[in-house]
């Protein structure tokens, strides 16, 4: 039998060839990598609400009879619902589904159902809304009913039912074979149980307690393996010789006065932060955090200014052409002249052609140009120093490691900071960036409008838009967002622009509106955006081109269409471009959410517009394995089930890994542990392990 990180799953009782195919959807190509799909949550089946008890509100586990089902559309978007009435001895409640139409063809009546959901009451009516469902007319296996039962995160053409089936035949064949990667005296010194137990109680647990031990130990298994990986790319990154930069005292109060404003406590800090990592002969490697409209980017051009004062080069990586061009006339507005005189300032992006590329290349490389702004153009192979000392990437999840990597090849060991405004709480962030020093700024200009959220359903689209109408008409702009998650989408993209034509012969008739999108040509998105600006245009229909990067003081209200489709960074982002005046902002998310995570995304958002609470709610919304994506880090997915919940653990696993690696920085002793850190984390570790 081959070591479980190698065995295919394709050869375990019930998969074959072509659910291997399903199961490579959830990222599960071994039969390790199945043990180690844990479940999103747990349903206590030995605990059912009856429908009589059932209160509004309130998450609960209700399982009954279909009695009866039906389906309808929605009077304003022609949304499709489908309801069914489930029954159980005590009483009776509907389900409601909205565009799901193919649940008609699985729910019939006589149905024994499981779902889970909040009920709400509608219309004086009782009703659970997109609740989490489960047909288990029977259970021969024991394993869907009467017992604690796992939640997974599901693919097409895998149910449920069936991947606890072939869960626990895994566990019954294999979990005795897991590797202990920790070792015996970690595990001895925390009380840390078998590894081949813990992951048979993670998935199966006899009881609550049982689950949150087997919870405490795999979160140190990952937390300390991952915190190795990251002190020993710290130690290697400190030996690199970097550049030291020189700043005379009255250095920050010149760079204070290009500003007509005061920057923030915050801000100084952040800034005392960088001229301090950037005195040093070694790199700097620091994450600024802030929250959206904070004030960051003023904090990154200290950086850049810092560079060009000791005769070098900087470049600022932005994801998207308008958030480059926005770095680029500020950056311009501030020190095309003034205490540091003309600072030579370039814009590079992919829409430049061949010549004017090949001319600004060539300023570059002769040192002509002081400070670049742009994309990921930024990366081409062409593209030269002549001396690169200071690189910020703004929105850093936005790029992966190679991406950060290369810019930063382009100079000598430059000094690098990132910076995101998608924050996540600062004990995690420690913990987790431990090869990052961290600087957050946790406080907005003075002067700013309170933003105030609200939720409509789809069906209440129609009054929402009679309201904006009468608020642009009365002096203010708006945006209306789509979720074009894809630009390549053209189902998403189709339904955008109708509804732009729509709006301007229907609920916005008699008002300006304009549209952009991802598919537009950049001249196209530039013209339309310079317009917004100017109060052209009243209304802008847009997609997720809008993220990062807008700044129109006078446009305070937005609609988030088909909200639920959002990720929660992605919506506070989106909020974030609204309430940059001293006026009073309003942001109204449309949506009707299907499943649990989708409700508690909305939920977050309506509570609050602190960006670093939204954070901690994202990780608990999302576990680890998603918040901390292969598209932001460049890691194998971590797979614990919630370490938001366990920062005691966190923090001891970083403290043995800490131990460990000073006294064994090569790993020479510890083998097990330096072969399991090159499996997983390859990219992450690239040259740190020689050998």
């Amino acid at each position: 039998m081959p070591a479980l990180d190698t065995a295919s799953i394709q050869f375990l009782k019930g998969v074959g060839p072509a659910r291997k195919k399903l199961f490579a959807n959830l990222g599960i190509q071994t039969i390790e990598d199945l043990l180690y799909l844990f479940p999103r949550r747990y349903e206590d089946r030995r605990k059912i609400t009856p429908i009589a008890q059932v209160v509004p509100g309130e998450w609960q586990v209700v399982l009954g009879e279909v009695a009866a089902k039906g389906g309808r559309r929605t009077f304003f978007n022609k949304k499709h619902v489908f309801e069914v009435v489930l029954a159980d001895d005590s009483g009776r409640v509907s389900c409601v589904w909205f565009n799901q139409p193919y649940l008609e063809n699985y729910l019939h009546p006589g149905n024994k159902v499981v779902v889970y959901g909040r009920a709400e009451v509608f219309n004086n009516k009782l009703q659970i809304i997109s609740p989490e469902y489960e047909i288990i007319n029977d259970d021969v296996e024991g394993l869907s009913s009467a017992r604690i039962v796992p939640v997974y995160p599901l693919t097409r053409g895998i149910s449920q039912r069936y991947l606890r089936k072939v869960m626990a035949l895994a566990l019954e064949l294999h979990a005795q074979d897991l590797l202990e990667v920790v070792p015996p005296e970690v595990r001895i010194r925390h009380h840390l149980r078998p590894v081949a137990e813990s992951v048979r109680q993670v998935h199966f647990p006899d009881d609550a307690r049982a689950q949150e031990e087997a919870d405490r130990r795999l979160c140190f298994d990952e937390f300390f393996m991952f915190q190795v990986s990251v002190i020993l790319r710290r130690r290697t990154f400190l030996k690199k010789k970097g550049c030291a930069h020189f700043l005379p005292a009255e250095f920050h109060a010149r760079f204070q006065q290009a500003f007509p404003f005061l920057l923030t406590e915050a801000q100084r800090k952040s800034i005392n932060d960088i001229a301090h990592d950037m005195a040093r002969p070694f790199p700097m490697l620091r994450l600024l955090q802030g929250d959206v409209g904070s004030g960051k980017t003023v904090v990154s051009f200290f950086g850049c200014l810092a560079a060009v004062a000791n005769g070098n080069q900087a470049a600022i990586m932005c994801p998207t052409e308008i958030l480059a061009e926005q770095h680029y006339h500020t950056f311009t507005a501030y020190f095309s002249q003034g205490p540091f005189g003309a600072v030579r300032t370039a814009l590079l992006s992919g829409a430049l052609k061949k010549k004017e590329k090949a001319a600004l290349y060539a300023r570059i490389l002769s040192g002509d140009v002081d400070v670049v702004i742009g994309t990921h153009a930024l990366l081409e192979d062409g593209l030269e120093f002549r001396k690169l000392s200071f690189v910020a990437v703004d929105e850093q999840h936005k790029f992966g490691v190679k991406q950060r990597a290369l810019l930063s090849s382009k100079g000598d060991n430059p000094d690098v900071l990132v910076m995101t405004a998608t924050p996540i709480p600062r004990t995690l962030c420690l913990t987790l960036y431990g090869d990052l020093d961290v600087s957050v700024i946790a406080e907005k200009p003075k002067g700013r409008g309170e933003i105030k959220t609200y939720h409509f359903t789809g069906e209440q689209a129609a009054g929402v838009y009679r309201r904006v109408a009468e608020w642009v008409k009365k002096g203010t702009q708006a945006y209306i967002v789509y979720p074009v998650i894809d630009e390549n989408e053209k189902a998403d993209l189709k339904a955008a622009v109708e509804m732009y034509e729509r709006f301007k012969k229907d609920e916005l008739k008699g008002l300006r509106v304009g549209l952009v999108h991802g598919r537009l040509p950049a001249d196209e998105v530039r013209i339309v955006m310079d317009k917004f600006k100017r109060h052209e245009i009243d209304v802008l229909v847009t997609t997720t081109v809008l993220e990062v990067g807008i700044d129109v003081p006078n446009a305070n209200v937005m609609v988030i269409e088909n909200a639920e489709r959002f990720g929660l960074a992605q919506l506070h982002q989106l909020r974030g471009r609204i309430g940059r005046s001293e006026k009073s902002a309003v942001c109204i998310l449309l949506g009707d959410p299907q499943t649990e995570e989708g409700k508690l995304r909305l939920a977050a958002v309506l509570k609050t517009v602190d960006g670093f609470k939204i954070a901690q709610e994202d990780l608990e919304i999302r576990g680890p394995g998603q918040y901390f994506g292969r598209h932001q880090h460049g890691l194998n997915e971590l797979r614990m089930v919630n370490p938001a919940t366990q920062l005691d653990v966190l923090e001891a696993a970083r403290q043995e890994a800490v131990d460990l690696v000073n006294s064994d920085p090569s790993l020479n002793a510890h083998l097990i542990i330096k072969n399991t850190i090159r499996k997983r984390y390859p990219e992450y570790l690239k040259r740190v392990l020689a050998g």
